[in-house]
């Protein structure tokens, strides 16, 4: 079978080529995402995907809805962590690994995200009903 010149291939390719990402022992695929971990701003999840970033799997091509598996709640010095995996419906490719994480410090709650697919994000709310960084001096 007769192969299309060099160029035509790489014209027709859309896919860019994908790269493995190791976090704690467990790979992720920079070729599934738009753009890895981009800002997010204060927007964290704990739960979901953030599907706008991804561009399909770098595996079986395929753009679907993802599985979260391996979903775990760990607590730490008052610190809760949630960490999931996200993979291809289709293929199970390992396409991001996500974690979020929750504390409480002085007065404040505090939210971080950090995924390759969702992005990376943190908040801090406070817990009183009037907030003490909106508040004006009056003098």
């Amino acid at each position: 079978m007769r192969q299309p010149p060099l160029r035509c291939r790489e014209v027709s390719s859309s896919r860019k080529p994908w790269r493995t990402v190791f976090v704690n022992g467990v790979g992720m695929c920079g070729g599934c995402v738009e753009k890895e971990y981009p800002n997010r701003g204060n927007i964290c999840l704990e739960n979901g995907s953030f599907l706008l970033n991804f561009t399909g799997c770098a595996v079986c091509s395929k753009r679907d809805f993802m599985l979260i598996t391996n979903k775990s709640l760990t607590e730490e010095d008052g610190e809760e962590i949630v960490t999931y995996d996200h993979l291809c419906k289709n293929c199970h490719h390992v396409i991001a690994r996500h974690e979020y994480t929750f504390s409480i410090m002085d007065e404040f709650q505090e939210y971080t995200m950090l995924c390759l697919l969702c992005g990376k994000a943190e908040d801090t709310i406070s817990i009183l009903p009037d907030d003490p960084r909106q508040m004006t001096l009056l003098f």
